[in-house]
């Protein structure tokens, strides 16, 4: 079964990636990331100015730094994918239940099949076989 808040598998596990990506991107959203994060840079930074004649250190700092925002970036970008088709999701399910409830009602109120007709257009839903839709 596949559901759009993580690639699941037929058992419905989540895969190992997208479990990594998550826990990744818990670690990087707390508050102790970014103090570690900062301290990092009050440390590095000094050492400029202190050891101008060492490129070598630099050069390994900064291709360091550039690798690990990089997989970060990725990682928090499956986190944040999977985040939104979870939530595309839930407001398909919403309008597809209103636009149900609208079409049950429809008969006794003529004016909610016109409604539902916008609401199913304005969200992309499908049109249902059955359904009091005018």
């Amino acid at each position: 079964m596949n559901t759009s808040a993580g690639k699941q598998r037929d058992n419905g596990s989540v895969s190992v990636f997208d479990r990594f990506a998550t826990s990744v991107s818990a670690l990087a959203s707390r508050a102790g990331f970014f103090v570690f994060c900062v301290a990092l840079v009050v440390i590095w930074a000094p050492s400029i100015l202190l050891f101008p004649s060492i490129d070598t250190w630099q050069l390994v700092i900064n291709t360091a730094t550039t690798i690990i925002t990089f997989l970060l970036v990725a990682l928090l970008q499956n986190t944040q994918r999977r985040s939104d088709a979870a939530v595309q999701d839930k407001l398909n399910a919403i309008a597809d239940a209103l636009a149900a409830f609208m079409g049950e009602l429809s008969a006794e109120y003529p004016e909610l099949g016109r409604h539902r007709s916008e609401l199913a257009d304005a969200v992309g839903l499908e049109k249902r076989e059955g359904s009091h839709q005018k």
